[in-house]
C-alpha cells in the first residue's frame, strides 16, 4: 500500500519537484557527489533516482558515466529521461526499492539519496542492492537523520499526515540496520542543511 501512495504522490509532484525543492535538490545531491567520488569508470545504480538531478551532476563531469536509475513514480522517471535523453550511457527504469530487475553482481557503486525514509521493506531494499554489488562494491545511503530536533518534529508530523512516509532513522538505528544487512560501514557522517534539514551519509561495503 506504502508503495502506491508514495507513487501516487510523486506523479502528482512530479511537473513541480525540481523548482519546489531546488535548493534542497542542489546542496543535498551535490554534497553527495562529493562524498561518494565516483569513479568516471563505475557502473551506477541509482535506487529512487526521482528526476534524474543526480544522473545530471555527475553527466556534468563525467558524460560517459553508465549510469541506471529507478523510481516508482512513471512521471517523475520521463523527467529524468527527457535530461538525459542525449546519454546513449544512461538508462531508467521503473523499479520498486525491494525488487531491482537486474543480475546480481552488476554494480560498482550503489547509491540513494533522500528516500531511505520511504522504503516500505528497508531490510529488503538493503538486501537487494547488497545482492547487486560486485565483491568490492559500494553502496552510499544519504537520508534524513531523527537525531536532529527538526527532523524528528518532521518525522513525527508525517508519519501522522502523510501516508506516504515510513519513518525517519536515528543514526544508531541506521547503522544497525546496515550492519544486521550484512555490510561493513567504511565511512558515515552527519551534516545539517539550514536550519531544518539534518541528513546522515554511510559508505558501506558488503561483508565477504
Amino acid at each position: 500500500m506504502s508503495e502506491k501512495v508514495v507513487r501516487q504522490q510523486y506523479d502528482q509532484i512530479a511537473n513541480f519537484y525540481d523548482q519546489r525543492w531546488k535548493s534542497y535538490i542542489h546542496k543535498t545531491l551535490s554534497f553527495l557527489k562529493n562524498w561518494a567520488d565516483i569513479p568516471p569508470q563505475a557502473t551506477l545504480l541509482d535506487v529512487a533516482c526521482g528526476t534524474g538531478e543526480f544522473e545530471r551532476l555527475l553527466l556534468c563531469e563525467n558524460p560517459t558515466q553508465q549510469i541506471i536509475g529507478v523510481d516508482i513514480s512513471e512521471k517523475m522517471l520521463q523527467i529524468a529521461q527527457a535530461k538525459c535523453s542525449d546519454y546513449p550511457n544512461v538508462s531508467f527504469f521503473i523499479a520498486s526499492a525491494s525488487a531491482l530487475p537486474f543480475a546480481s553482481s552488476s554494480f560498482d557503486i550503489i547509491v540513494s539519496a533522500n528516500s531511505f525514509h520511504y522504503f516500505e521493506n528497508p531490510n529488503f531494499a538493503l538486501a537487494e542492492m547488497k545482492r547487486l554489488l560486485k565483491l568490492n562494491g559500494q553502496l552510499v545511503i544519504l537520508d534524513w537523520c531523527r537525531d536532529y530536533f527538526f527532523c524528528k518534529l518532521c518525522d513525527l508530523f508525517l508519519r501522522v499526515f502523510d501516508s506516504a512516509h515510513k519513518q525517519c532513522y536515528s543514526q544508531a538505528e541506521f547503522h544497525q540496520m546496515l550492519t544486521c544487512a550484512g555490510f561493513n560501514i567504511c565511512r558515515a557522517t552527519k551534516i545539517r542543511f539550514g536550519l531544518v534539514w539534518g541528513l546522515m551519509v554511510a559508505t558501506v561495503t558488503p561483508e565477504i
